[in-house]
């Protein structure tokens, strides 16, 4: 399985880090230690062991500043790039093949008391410095600007940017800039 996880975790930086050198140069990654440790912790976690995961979650945020709550759900292929800052919280959801920037947050209103943090599907980037708040949906395959604040669910296939944030591409077209809540078929949802 460890042997499994290192491949895995090679080829997910060497083919999304254009700065990747070398294998070995993986273990200087502050993410990849995040990602081991999230993923012992979340063990922990899972078996009921919620101080030891949360002493390996803060010994990983420590070292590598980087804040993933050991029971937040991240699924495999997942890559954070400059990992400074990155905040995940415990009720996040994070499908396969996703990828953050630095300074990424994936957090909570202070509202409410159940699911209250994003859930992100599948192959989404999501761009440094972006805040994306309350128990909101990211859909499969969608880009997500730098500096971006979603506080609305967004759907499959689009790209949006800005603050608030602004759907300004749809499967692959340009369009002009809309809200999340006007395209058709959307479920509007915001968080408060």
């Amino acid at each position: 399985m460890l042997k499994k996880f290192w491949k895995e975790s090679v080829a997910v930086i060497k083919e999304k880090d254009p700065a990747f050198k070398s294998a070995i140069e993986v273990l200087l990654y502050p993410s990849f230690w995040a990602v081991v440790n999230h993923r012992i912790a979340h063990s922990l976690y899972k078996k009921g062991l919620l101080v030891p995961a949360r002493f390996v979650s803060q010994l990983s945020r420590f070292l590598t500043g980087i804040e993933i709550h050991p029971g937040a759900t991240i699924g495999k292929r997942f890559f954070i790039d400059h990992g400074a800052g990155i905040v995940i919280g415990e009720t996040a959801e994070i499908g396969d093949n996703v990828m953050l920037y630095h300074g990424v947050t994936l957090g909570g209103t202070g509202k409410q008391k159940n699911k209250r943090h994003p859930t992100v599907e599948d192959n989404v980037m999501i761009g440094a410095g972006t805040i994306v708040l309350g128990p909101v949906t990211i859909g499969a395959n969608t880009k997500i600007g730098a500096g971006s604040v979603v506080t609305q669910d967004l759907p499959p296939n689009v790209t949006a940017v800005g603050s608030p944030v602004m759907i300004v591409r749809k499967d692959g077209v340009r369009i002009p800039p809309v809200a999340p809540e006007q395209l058709t078929g959307h479920i509007k949802r915001r968080a408060i």
